[in-house]
């Protein structure tokens, strides 16, 4: 049998790439060894950068509506809350998603599911990557079924999206250093009730060990999150809730009325060597690993594939050499380096012992904290960083140029209008160029004689607050970041971006238009 790419992992990663490369006309087969969605989970958030990215399959909507939107985090010492940072005044003039999203995992990947399935695709359950070889030209794997037959595929690629404990990582022999946490970690899903169970996001910075009280859809539902380091680390298959929860109840007066799940794990923090070895490829838990620190990991899977996703259909479809695909790694692997190490300073801080590290946490963070969190950049920079919008390729091969504040790999700033807001054209999933102010008519002509939708947006005190420079054009990939920044809005310099990098354009983008399924919209949100 065979397949335009092999998907091994049927989490939110693997889910969202099938979903993207489906769209984009690739043939996908996506396998899991489970025999069902998992009914629990332990990645909660959904950033602001992932709901922007899903508005290009209609996802953002119904996740927002199934979800809990969070309004604020606390800071609590002392079983007082002393601090409090909002999201929707720091984020407003960023993002048309200005909150902390909470959408559990099991949920979310049952909703992946249902979008997959309307498009003909579904997922091969009970199903276990046993080994597969790379013979230059194709991925020849080798599949065990449920029933415990094996099956022979060939696949153009390979998608390792298999999780920790990835078999594609272990057949390719990439090295997966890092290390583990000595804590324990555990995470109970309760209805409560007290001054905690008010739809915000909760932090204890009492003692050395974490504790966070995560909202969830619902009146006084929550997930609690914390570790334990004693003794009772130890023994950690043998631990209840009843083991670990005095101090939720003692420190962030949480009544508990009924526990509906109660679980402990290790986390470690890692990064994998490589993401790509020749037609196989590393995303999510597969290829990075770190503490929940943040609400990160998943969100940060999902990144990953949608990264991957149109570079594997250019190159599929023909329009884009196979050397496209070492941008992958160039462009996510730094990334995830930098996302473990703060995430590990950041838990290292919050669970630090010792008696200079309990006068940090609970003395001098509630004073200095709510301090900084007084000056809007410092509000502004925790927003931008958390909800991942700050991410961005600068440097990397595919991204080159600047014009204002923007450069070649960044996220396009977003510009609310008077009708809509400048992103509603990125749902094409195509190649696409904007201009904020007048676009010259050589540029005009360009577009039009290659097909490369050509959207102008009418200059607004917005745009310059954003960084964007008046009259220069920003040529923007199909996963929404900016290719290249030309200041003087030289169409040459289009040319020579897809010439240099062998990208075809013209009727291959016309395919790529018509199986997104969407149309870029034409002068229906304040474009001229």
């Amino acid at each position: 049998m065979r397949c335009d790419v092999l998907i091994s992992g049927a989490g939110p990663t693997g889910l969202v790439l099938a979903l993207w490369l489906t769209r984009l006309g690739v043939n996908v087969h996506i396998v899991d060894k489970t025999s069902a969605p998992g009914t629990t989970s332990r990645a909660l958030a959904v950033q602001a950068r992932t709901l922007e990215l899903y508005r290009q399959l209609d996802l953002a909507d119904a996740v927002v509506a199934r979800g809990h939107k969070v309004p604020a985090v606390n800071l609590w010492v002392k079983g007082g809350r002393k601090a409090q940072v909002a999201f929707e005044t720091i984020g407003s003039e960023l993002t048309p998603f200005p909150f902390l999203h909470i959408f559990p995992q099991d949920q979310h990947e049952r909703l992946l599911i249902e979008r997959l399935q309307q498009l003909g695709v579904s997922v091969q359950r009970g199903t276990e990557l046993l080994r597969f070889t790379d013979d230059g030209n194709q991925v020849l794997a080798t599949l065990r079924g449920p029933d415990g037959h094996e099956q022979a595929w060939e696949a153009h690629y390979l998608a390792g999206c298999d999780g920790a404990r990835s078999r594609v990582r272990e057949t390719l022999g990439t090295q997966f250093p890092g290390g583990t946490y000595k804590q324990v970690f555990y995470v109970a899903d309760v209805d409560a009730s007290g001054p905690s169970m008010d739809g915000q996001f909760h932090i204890d910075l009492d003692e050395a060990d974490f504790l966070a009280v995560f909202p969830l859809a619902g009146e006084g539902r929550a997930r609690l999150i914390g570790t334990v380091r004693d003794e009772r680390a130890e023994h950690a298959e043998t631990l209840r809730f009843e083991d670990v929860s005095a101090r939720a109840i003692e420190h962030l007066k949480v009544t508990v009325k009924q526990v509906h799940w109660f679980s402990t794990y290790r986390v470690h923090h890692r990064v994998a060597e490589h993401f790509r070895h020749g037609r196989a490829f590393l995303l999510g838990d597969a290829a990075h690993i770190h503490s929940p620190a943040g609400g990160q990991g998943m969100n940060t899977g999902i990144g990953d594939a949608i990264n991957l996703a149109w570079k594997l259909a250019a190159a599929i479809h023909g329009h884009a050499p196979d050397a496209v695909l070492d941008s992958y790694e160039a462009e996510r692997i730094g990334f995830a380096r930098r996302l473990v190490a703060t995430t590990d300073r950041v838990f290292t801080f919050a669970t630090a012992e010792g008696r200079v590290a309990d006068i940090v946490r609970t003395r001098l963070a509630p004073l200095v904290l709510p301090a900084a969190l007084h000056f809007e950049g410092m509000r502004e920079f925790l927003f931008r960083m958390v909800s991942q919008i700050t991410l961005n390729y600068r440097g990397c091969p595919l991204n080159e140029g600047s014009a204002g504040d923007v450069h070649g790999g960044d996220r396009l700033p977003w510009v609310a209008t008077g009708n809509g807001d400048n992103f509603s054209s990125l749902a094409a999933m195509a190649w696409q160029v904007h201009v904020y102010g007048e676009a010259n008519a050589p540029l005009r002509e360009w577009c039009e004689r290659h097909e490369l939708p050509l959207h102008v947006f009418d200059w607004q005190p917005a745009c310059r607050e954003a960084g964007l420079a008046r009259d220069a054009l920003y040529l923007i990939r199909p996963d929404t970041y900016v290719a290249m920044a030309n200041a003087q809005g030289d169409p040459d310099a289009v040319d020579n971006y897809f010439t240099s990098r062998g990208i075809k354009l013209g009727t291959a983008h016309a395919i790529l238009s018509a199986r997104s399924g969407r149309v870029a919209p034409t002068g229906d949100l304040d474009e001229s």
